[in-house]
């Protein structure tokens, strides 16, 4: 029997915090060996965080995380002198090639550096350009390490193995792979497998994404079981300055089982998840598995490092002390309204406790958006109130910090601290009514909130009474006999001045409390929205984050419906009951404004054409002819039906494209966001009549008539 505990980490780094990105690598260490560990996995790039972008490109991102690394392997005890071995993730340049690499430290010296392979370069990923992949199949090389670590090297010396090798202990061996490279059809755990290398780790930085987190553990499972072996995937989870919420959830599988996960979502800065294993069950899997043998046998060998060290417990420590073997368990997902109450709640106390604000300012108009960022911030709320009862001091701190508490001030319950740090306002006009005004009360008041209910109509006719004085013309509502670049000019007013309103109150209102700092505006677009333009452009759209940016019409409303349940916030369920509405133009007997009827569409629709168009990469032609003879076939509609609804949103998403450039930057939940430059890569001038594209859908609709 070779038992070994092994331990994998999600660490809540920060991009360029060099301080802080030490300190929870030092605490995983620590960590992992009080729980018996001799091995320990941290996330990809976990030294300078992964979310550095171009910083990568300046030398003192790559020379302070080696220092890091040096510092790591320097203090005694911790690494050196404790027969520990340590996987850290840092940028490593190589005749001229910076490299996204992992670094293996035994016993407070290096052993083996590997550089990815294959980089992540769609969706929200650009690592090609700030890293080259290494292309040399199981080749190694000499590499000198930075000054910083001079004389670290395992032998002793300034010069270290460098390329795609594994690192072979006397009674074992270690393979590396790292994040995307788990998802590529040639991944490395094959040949690692195939080689007899027993552990396979991968430190990734994989981003949240609803519904996403199957498919990853499903890979993890198939890596481990398609040839036997132990697969550690350890994470970055938390806010580490932009978009992205990495999710965590490490885990240990053995020859294609889970023995040990993680948390997805935590507010806690470090955690250690760890297993203890039998190696013996990784031979005796593998013998048994014949074909496996046979490629074995054959394949070309891999470049190996000697290490003269042993990491399982030995064969003479007695019963009774031997660690137990972790067992098979099931996987753990959430739901994904869950995954909406957790994701963002925690990316937004990553944000908050990270920008030096005080609090964050919602306007709450009542209606499903609002009420979601509402509800997600209570849920924040929740979440970090019941860490630091639980006994997390970072958390603890931070709370009493933000919430400008004593410094050993009792920790306020949820509904408490939402009051100190979260204020809702509704902006209402002569437009807006009794029902939307006490709905935004009613949830307020069901998280906590310090809640304001303010007209705005003043500040409305101010604006458009001087516009009057300059052109001597006053616009009108269509309702009202006006066209319509007047009904849209006096609904936009609305919507901007309750954004100059929004950010005078969140700057202000802590001072009005005589309280220091200033509050974070809250922005409240669906995804939906953004894809097809359905925004007053510098209203909903100019916040300083939105955290339902990233998620869809129809998954809020089921959050919502989970939410007045399982948040204890009734009055979700009310608002999610009621039509969605801007109001932003007048009540009448018989007319009320409703959003799918301003849009020409409905969300399920939009939540159809986003995916379409960008998970399927379908232009007009091709999206309508999917929709006409396969998608919709069953729906009773005619060709030139379809047609039309594919050409309006052509027409709206083009018109509309400017307004993404100026999207609040949105927390990422949807795969088919319309985020400009940084998910979705588009122009956004374009011919909006879509000639050619559109002429072809007319051809292919008048073809059908006469058949």
């Amino acid at each position: 029997m070779r038992a070994l505990t092994l331990g994998a980490c999600a660490l809540n780094q920060w991009a360029m915090d060099f301080n802080g990105n030490h300190e929870r690598i030092r605490a995983s260490i620590v960590e992992a060996k009080s729980k018996g560990c001799r091995y320990r996995l941290g996330p990809e790039l976990e030294t300078c965080g992964y979310g550095c972008e171009d910083h990568f490109h300046e030398s003192d991102t790559e020379a302070h995380a080696w220092e890091i690394i040096a510092r790591l392997c320097a203090e005694p005890g911790l690494l050196r002198g404790s027969a520990m071995v340590a996987d850290v993730g840092a940028p490593a340049t190589m005749d001229g090639c910076r490299y996204n690499a992992r670094v293996i430290i035994v016993d407070g010296k290096i052993a083996l550096v590997r550089p990815k392979r294959s980089l992540a370069d769609d969706g929200n990923y650009r690592e090609s350009r700030w890293f080259t992949a290494w292309t040399r199949t199981n080749e190694t090389a000499t590499w000198r390490l930075p000054d910083s670590c001079r004389g670290l090297a395992y032998d002793g010396g300034d010069e270290v193995p460098f390329g795609d090798g594994a690192v072979v202990f006397d009674d074992c061996g270690l393979g590396c792979e790292t994040c995307e490279e788990l998802w590529t059809p040639d991944a490395p755990h094959v040949a690692l497998a195939l080689n007899g290398i027993e552990i396979i780790a991968n430190g990734s930085g994989s981003h949240h994404q609803l519904r996403k987190l199957d498919a990853r553990m499903s890979l993890i499972q198939s890596a481990s079981g398609k040839g036997g072996g132990i697969y550690l995937y350890a994470n970055q989870r938390g806010c580490d300055g932009g978009r992205l919420y990495y999710d965590g959830c490490a885990c240990i599988a053995v020859n294609g089982n889970i023995v040990a996960q993680g948390k997805q979502f935590d507010v806690s800065d470090v955690e250690v998840v760890v297993a203890t294993v039998d190696l013996d069950e990784v031979r005796s899997y593998r013998n048994c598995f014949q074909s496996m043998s046979v490629q074995a046998a054959k394949v070309t060998p891999i470049s190996k490092v000697r290490v003269h060290q042993r990491l399982c417990v030995p064969d003479d420590v007695g019963r009774l002390e031997r660690p137990k073997l972790s067992a098979p368990r099931d996987v753990e997902f959430h739901s994904p309204e869950e995954e909406i109450a957790l994701g963002p709640a925690c990316w937004l106390w990553d944000y908050l406790r990270r920008s030096g604000a005080s609090g964050y300012f919602l306007p709450l108009s009542g209606g499903a958006d609002s009420s979601s960022t509402a509800a997600i911030v209570g849920s924040m709320c929740q979440l970090v109130t019941k860490a630091a009862r639980e006994g997390d001091e970072v958390v603890a701190m931070d709370i009493r910090r933000i919430a400008q508490l004593a410094p050993n001030a009792s920790i306020p319950s949820a509904n408490e601290l939402a009051e100190l740090i979260f204020t809702t306002v509704y902006l209402g006009t002569d437009n807006s009514s009794a029902e939307t005004r006490a709905r935004a009360k009613a949830l307020a008041i069901d998280i906590g909130a310090s809640h304001l209910s303010v007209a705005i109509d003043v500040v409305v006719t101010a604006v458009v009474t001087f516009f009057t004085m300059v052109t001597g013309k006053t616009p009108k509502f269509k309702v009202d006999g006006g066209s319509n670049p007047e009904n849209l000019a006096l609904q936009n007013i609305q919507a901007r001045v309750r954004m100059v309103l929004s950010f005078l109150f969140a700057q202000l209102l802590p001072w009005v409390r005589g309280k220091s700092g200033f509050l974070l505006v809250l922005g409240s677009a669906n995804v939906d929205e953004g894809l097809r333009g359905y925004m007053t452009k510098y209203d909903c759209s100019s916040a300083d984050i939105n955290p339902i940016g990233g998620i869809s019409k129809g998954d809020l409303r089921s959050f919502l419906r989970w939410g007045s349940v399982n948040l204890g916030y009734p009055t979700l369920a009310e608002v999610e009951q009621a039509p969605p509405t801007a109001e932003l133009e007048p009540i009448r007997d018989d007319y009320v404004q409703t959003d799918e009827e301003d849009m020409g569409m409905s969300y399920d629709e939009l939540g159809v054409y986003g995916r379409l168009r960008k998970i399927y990469r379908l232009g007009p032609f091709s999206m309508f002819k999917r929709l006409y003879i396969v998608d919709w076939a069953d729906r009773g509609l005619s060709a030139s039906e379809v047609a039309e609804k594919v050409k309006k949103f052509f027409f709206f998403y083009s018109c509309n494209r400017h307004k993404m450039t100026t999207l609040t930057p949105s927390y990422h939940a949807e795969n088919y966001s319309p985020d400009d430059n940084r998910f979705d890569q588009r122009q956004f001038l374009y011919n909006v009549r879509w000639p050619w594209q559109f002429r072809k859908i007319d051809e292919f609709v008048a073809k059908e008539k006469e058949g």
